[in-house]
């Protein structure tokens, strides 16, 4: 038997969810290329759009309306979307760098990650500074201020912004505009906020805004004056202290904050690398934004320095830049001629001015503040961040990749290569070998197994332990398509999906056998995957000191992964479903909400810090939290995953003999999981599991409820379920908190089954603190 498909022949990887690059995972979306894999490799699931974000600091905006949310966007452009921190680059082996997972190969690379402000050069800039990117710390600053502000109006508060460019000018108009408005919505005069509020702005350069016309230094300096914030030119600053600016002149500043928006600097990790960078450190690109010393690496956005083109360091190019950027990578991947690009010498800036209204300017013409010039940007800046709120259906490939050498033909819309099934479509022993040797010699097992007796190292059919005369064998399998675009991140997922049951049961990990899918692709690529997805699991396997001993793979449509765990338990120590008695407590250690989430991200519906919070939960091993609910007496347990909570409760009632009064309002949500649910986004399972409502004697009082349906969405390594003595329940509830299993909470209290009505009951919270 054989089948069609369109293996994966490229790796185009983009490190950066700057402007540039969401434009062109957009484009991509709309136009993709078969056989291309995209890769992007960023810092946080959002992406802020420096357009608005002065706006937002000024609190005209929240933060989903100028952030990027690049989850559903590389859902869109079928990207896989790696949330990480580049360190560094190996051009000689096509491999990214990254701070926490294994290296990630490329046979295309484009960079967009902006660029931070110089502070090295300042002492003690680095330690007491906010520098104003990356921007989600700013942020996080920023929104403490205000909070504080808010809550104590009275108390005098001074701000230092060093930088008087465009970005420092906007921050001190749009900060001092947000915290009047925090003064006058208390009731508090001008003249009380003027002794109480400071912000003081320096500036290195005689002007402020060196780049810009005159007539808009002259109407911005009058500006600030106007609104009271003190303005230092000429000033440059020669030292950082806490709460303390000192500059060259002596000058020197007390204040409670201070925010670093000065010239643009760029990692060091990149001339490091062998790139050709300017003095700044900032790659050097040719016309079709190509490394001046790869090509095989593009950048973008204010990363990078068009050597024909010098341009200031301005998002208006970044936004430019994304159609030429497709277009080259496109073409490269295609094997066509790059077409070159030339950025406008002049461009129209709106300038916010934090009170509603901007200042127009283009070269030499220059518009004063007002109100209708804002909303011209407001409509602008809206505009944009439309495009990737609304997403186009995809379009259809239409052109053939030719990439030559390779063993498969070209590729396009209406061309396949045949592959064998069953044996036939097992990986490559070459391939096989490589990666378990690469991983044994990142990830090496700490010690010793003496009770491996045929493991990974001999060639025989099959694996043997050596199995104590005292224990018993625990066993348990698992396997799924993958619901995240990252093997990596999915290997580990997997394996505390898969390594639950033997926590959940009491038992202690002793080894495991891995069967995997890998996507069809050229044999190099199936390498790249089978070892990021391979390295997430032994991760995990490591972890626990249960080593991967074997198992099967083989290439398909798309990715899955499943162990097969084997456990070892003492016959009395033996944790099972049907331990559940009467006046004990139950305890859930995770929140739920991860099947109606992912069935979202499959709709684009899921925001990116959604599945963020949804995925750090998934990666919490059950481990530790068998042992807390152990040493707490735990008398019954499972893991809650494919049933759902009811289902799998329903599995411990019935194997008890009990009933179950069950508090919905106590259930632990995940962020985002309520929202989903109320647009009737289900997880395919959910009609299913839904059929366990029967066993609710009351369910008619509460199907309206926010939480009724999570009782049937089902988990994927979601947390444990266990039975305790009431009276250790707010201590056991209290260490495992303290162990980092936040959202765990008592859940319902186990009664006694009166025969001839049904052994769920939905009661209020009350009622099982009252208990407790």
């Amino acid at each position: 038997m054989q089948q069609n498909l369109q293996p994966i022949i490229k790796d185009l990887v983009l490190i950066g969810g700057g402007h540039t690059h969401a434009i062109v995972l957009r484009m991509f979306g709309m136009k993709p290329l078969p056989g291309v894999r995209i890769t992007l490799i960023t810092e946080s699931y959002d992406t802020p759009y420096s357009g608005m974000l002065p706006g937002h600091i000024a609190g005209f905006y929240n933060h989903d309306q100028c952030h990027i949310d690049l989850q559903p966007l590389a859902r869109f452009a079928q990207a896989q979307l790696y949330i990480d921190r580049v360190v560094g680059l190996d051009l000689e082996n096509k491999k990214v760098i990254c701070a926490h997972r294994p290296a990630v190969a490329f046979d295309l690379l484009s960079i967009d990650i902006g660029s931070t402000p110089a502070t090295i050069s300042v002492p003690g800039a680095a330690e007491y500074a906010i520098p104003a990117k990356p921007v989600s710390q700013l942020l996080k600053h920023w929104y403490q201020i205000v909070e504080n502000f808010a809550h104590k109006p009275q108390e005098s508060l001074t701000l230092a912004i060093v930088g008087g460019g465009a970005g420092g000018v906007e921050l001190a108009l749009s900060m001092q505009a947000h915290l009047e408005i925090e003064k006058r919505t208390r009731g508090l005069t001008d003249e009380s906020l003027m002794p109480n509020l400071t912000i003081h702005l320096f500036q290195r350069n005689a002007e402020l805004m060196p780049n810009y016309h005159h007539s808009v230094q002259y109407l911005v300096h009058q500006l600030l004056t106007k609104r009271g914030i003190q303005v230092h030119l000429g000033e440059s600053v020669c030292k950082v202290e806490p709460n303390k600016v000192i500059c060259e002149s002596g000058l020197t500043v007390e204040c409670n904050h201070i925010f670093w928006v000065t010239a643009a600097s760029a990692p060091l990790w990149l001339k490091a690398a062998g790139l050709a960078t300017d003095e700044q450190g900032f790659i050097l690109v040719n016309d079709r934004l190509q490394s001046l010393s790869h090509p095989h690496v593009f950048a973008a956005g204010d990363i990078a320095t068009i050597v024909n083109y010098p341009r200031p360091k301005a998002g208006v190019f970044a936004v430019r830049q994304g159609k030429p950027l497709f277009e080259n990578l496109r073409r490269i991947l295609l094997g066509k001629p790059l077409k070159p690009y030339k950025p406008q010498k002049q461009y129209l800036s709106l300038i916010g001015t934090g009170d509603g209204r901007a200042i127009a300017t283009r070269g030499s013409f220059t518009l004063p503040p007002h109100k209708l010039l804002w909303h011209w940007k407001d409509w602008i800046d809206r505009r944009f961040m439309k495009r990737f709120s609304n997403l186009p259906e995809m379009g259809e490939p239409k052109d053939k990749v030719k990439f030559p050498p390779s063993p498969y033909p070209p590729l396009s819309h209406s061309s396949s290569v045949m592959r064998c099934a069953g044996c036939g479509s097992k990986v490559g022993s070459t391939v096989l070998e490589k990666v378990l040797y690469r991983i044994k010699q990142e990830q090496p097992i700490r010690e010793e197994r003496q009770d491996i007796v045929i493991g990974l190292d001999t060639p025989d059919d099959a694996a043997v332990m050596q199995v104590p005369a005292n224990k018993l064998m625990v066993q348990t399998v698992d396997y799924f398509r993958t619901l995240i675009n990252d093997p990596y991140i999915f290997g580990q997922i997997s394996a505390n999906h898969c390594l639950s049951d033997i926590f959940a049961m009491g038992a202690t990990p002793q080894s495991a056998l891995a069967i995997a899918t890998i996507p069809y692709a050229a044999p190099a690529k199936v390498e790249e995957t089978l070892y990021q997805l391979l390295s997430g699991a032994v991760k995990v396997l490591n972890q626990t000191q249960a080593p991967l001993i074997g198992g099967h793979t083989t290439e398909g449509a798309e990715l899955g992964f499943g162990l097969t765990c084997n456990g070892l338990a003492y016959p009395d120590k033996l944790l099972r479903k049907g331990g559940m008695q009467p006046g004990q407590v139950l305890i859930l250690t995770k929140a739920l909400g991860t099947g109606t989430l992912f069935a979202a991200d499959m709709h684009r519906q899921a925001k990116g810090c959604w599945i963020d919070a949804a995925v750090e939960s998934m990666l919490l091993s059950n481990q530790v939290a068998a042992t807390c609910l152990m040493k707490y007496g735990a008398t019954a347990c499972t893991d809650v995953t494919g049933f759902g909570l009811l289902g799998h409760l329903m599995e411990m009632v019935q194997a008890s003999g009990v009933a179950v009064e069950l508090q919905l309002e106590t259930i632990p949500v995940l962020p985002g999981a309520r929202k989903t649910l109320q647009k009737g986004i289900f997880s395919s399972i959910h009609p299913e599991n839904l059929r366990a409502s029967r066993y609710i004697a009351n369910f008619e009082q509460w199907e309206d409820h926010p939480n009724y349906p999570l009782l049937f969405d089902p988990q994927t390594s979601g947390g444990l379920l266990a039975s305790i003595p009431v009276e250790q329940a707010n201590s056991c509830v209290a260490e495992l908190k303290a162990l980092g299993y936040e959202s765990s909470g008592a859940i319902a209290l186990i009664k006694k089954h009166v025969a001839g009505t049904q052994p769920i009951t939905l009661i209020h919270h009350s009622s099982v603190r009252q208990d407790l």
